[in-house]
């Protein structure tokens, strides 16, 4: 009975692994797409990732004592909640064309993904035996994945409407005329975002009126000392903020990369990030089966540095050759994230959730790299700007490196 009703709470939390996944994943739609209708520079458009990835450092660990509270149930819906209440905010930020109003919508709907990725995360690791932990939470993360592939998708066919003015074309419009185009492309972002919001609370009341198990980590394995003195822990933190600057950082600027080295339009290029974005949902499942036999920490060591190789390729190289590089990095990212997040705190006991707090407040590695990247852009260009990234994996590679020994990841008994 106690597994039968595991095996449904897991199915119920991986949904949530979709939700965010989407959610996220709509901002480099949003980044070329606000960038015209706001008529912003690459450094402001990249302040869409920092609204969303601010979020994770300012809430995480308010989450993380909601939960001791209320439970990670309560997180949860208070999570779906502001989501839904963020999405809800964009119908009167494009009326208005305000920039600010847009960037405060995506700052509450991140405030939402804070709870849900602060609850869904060691929530999915102790459902079950825990020696299979990391290989359960790269599971769940492959409908982050799946996500990650139908936004663009969905956002480039709904949100995009393919048509970029010139300097010369603005110019020679009114402005009337301007303006008109202007709200126009603003008003996109209403229809679709209404429905995420209609979707989120529906699924917030399901959750509300369906009981989940009471998970409690093992409070003898370590109860007492301050998280500080876990090093392992902390440098996890370290790379899972350099992590997701770079996963950020390469799914954001991935339509301007392609437009401006490729000469790809912005629907062709939303549906290349789209493949791209299916292979990192596809190196989801692939690497779960992987680490059945390669360690963990080896296989994100030899994704580290492939992902180097590639990005120096990308900078280098001309046309659709660099794109298919960046899409090749999109595919050996997709384990980085639950990998580090396993590593990091194993055999934390009863300060896995405060230990799962500071790894979500790492993810506010999302809203400064992009903007680095966007001000090298504007200084040189965007394929230069592709070494931010690049830097990036080093740090994951190193922290891979030093948990080379760890063979079997044990976290937390589940009871």
């Amino acid at each position: 009975m106690k597994q039968n009703k595991q095996q449904f709470a897991f199915a119920l939390i991986t949904s949530l692994f979709f939700l965010w996944g989407f959610a996220l994943n709509l901002n480099p739609i949003l980044i070329p797409h606000l960038k015209k209708a706001c008529q912003l520079t690459d450094s402001q458009s990249a302040f869409i990732d920092s609204a969303a990835y601010i979020a994770y450092f300012l809430l995480a660990i308010p989450a993380g004592k909601f939960m001791h509270k209320y439970g990670y149930k309560g997180g949860i819906i208070l999570g779906l909640l502001l989501f839904a209440a963020g999405a809800f905010l964009f119908y009167p930020a494009a009326a208005t064309r305000d920039y600010g109003f847009f960037l405060f919508a995506i700052f509450i709907i991140a405030s939402g993904l804070t709870f849900l990725e602060t609850a869904a995360n060691p929530y999915v690791t102790v459902l079950g035996s825990p020696e299979t932990s990391t290989q359960r939470l790269n599971f769940a993360q492959s409908f982050n994945g799946l996500a990650a592939f139908l936004a663009p998708l969905i956002g480039g066919t709904y949100i995009l409407s393919g048509k970029t003015l010139s300097a010369a074309e603005e110019q020679a419009m009114s402005s009337e005329q301007l303006n008109e185009y202007l709200n126009h492309e603003a008003s996109s972002v209403q229809l679709p975002f209404i429905i995420v919001g209609v979707v989120v609370l529906s699924i917030a009341i399901v959750l509300w009126k369906t009981t989940l198990p009471d998970i409690k980590e093992d409070e003898t394995e370590k109860s007492e000392g301050s998280l500080l003195k876990e090093k392992n822990l902390l440098f996890g933190v370290l790379a899972q903020f350099f992590y997701v600057g770079a996963q950020v950082c390469v799914s954001s600027f991935f339509i301007r990369f392609s437009e401006r080295v490729a000469g790809i339009e912005e629907k062709s290029a939303a549906y290349f990030l789209s493949g791209a974005l299916l292979g990192f949902m596809i190196g989801r499942f692939i690497g779960t089966a992987l680490m059945r036999v390669i360690s963990p920490a080896k296989l994100l060591a030899v994704y580290s540095i492939l992902n180097i190789l590639l990005l120096i390729l990308a900078v280098v190289t001309e046309g659709k050759f660099a794109v298919y590089s960046i899409i090749g990095v999109e595919f050996f990212m997709s384990i980085m994230f639950p990998t580090i997040f396993s590593l990091a705190i194993q055999g934390l006991g009863s300060k896995t959730k405060e230990g799962s707090s500071l790894l979500i407040m790492s993810i506010v590695g999302g809203a400064v790299f992009p903007v680095i990247m966007g001000a090298v852009s504007d200084a040189s260009n965007i394929q230069t700007a592709y070494l931010v990234p690049a830097a990036c994996f080093i740090v994951i590679f190193f922290f891979a490196l030093k948990n080379l020994n760890v063979k079997n990841i044990k976290l937390s008994t589940a009871h």
